[in-house]
């Protein structure tokens, strides 16, 4: 098989094995209301055959032929009703890599003159968190582990101490911030965590 080093000058990164991967972009959309600045949040609609009724940020997955800044831009549009001219993209923010083969890239962004619409085929209802209180608030943390299972076909007399290989583990954090009757918890939570994070120069840490 042929190659060619030359193309490691041209390179743009991607996901080890990102076939394996499904790759979503999101918005975390900052907001006026009630004269603070806030972060808008969207409940999933009831209808959606995945995660229905769950709390999320606006966007979806990256199709052919588009960046992940253009998915996120267009799935929030999609979803809130709201022209691309009103959106104004601050940054991407961290990257966040599930075990489960999922990718998902958060861009922060000001929504200028938002009014509350949203599309009802995926969204039951909107809502607002100020900076303010988000910032103050610690969340609950809690673990889940993460193990290694190999499947039956598993190649192990290949492999050192074989069926007793020693499997790396690991911790998936869950955080769960709340606010009146709201629940926000999942990858929301903690792509909303490393966003604040970064606007306050620091990790605030878990209950």
């Amino acid at each position: 098989m042929q190659y060619n080093l030359n193309k490691l000058q041209q390179y743009s990164r991607r996901t080890c094995d990102h076939s394996l991967c499904r790759e979503y972009s999101v918005l975390v959309p900052i907001v006026q209301a009630d004269n603070k600045e806030c972060i808008l949040f969207e409940v999933r609609s009831h209808r959606l055959s995945k995660q229905p009724s769950e709390i999320s940020f606006p966007g979806g997955k990256i199709e052919q032929e588009e960046t992940r800044l253009q998915a996120a831009v267009r799935e929030t549009c999609e979803e809130l009703l709201i022209d691309e001219q009103s959106i104004r993209v601050a940054s991407e923010i961290d990257t966040l890599v599930t075990p489960f083969n999922t990718v998902i890239y958060p861009f922060a962004a000001y929504i200028d003159d938002y009014q509350g619409s949203f599309s009802t085929d995926e969204v039951d209802e909107v809502f607002t968190v100020p900076l303010d209180f988000l910032m103050n608030y610690k969340p609950l943390c809690h673990y889940l582990d993460v193990h290694m299972l190999p499947r039956e076909d598993f190649p192990f007399e290949k492999i050192q101490y074989g069926r007793e290989y020693p499997w790396a583990r690991g911790e998936y954090p869950v955080y769960i911030y709340e606010y009146q009757d709201k629940v926000i918890w999942g990858i929301t939570a903690r792509i909303l965590k490393s966003f604040l994070e970064i606007i306050g120069l620091t990790d605030r840490g878990c209950k």
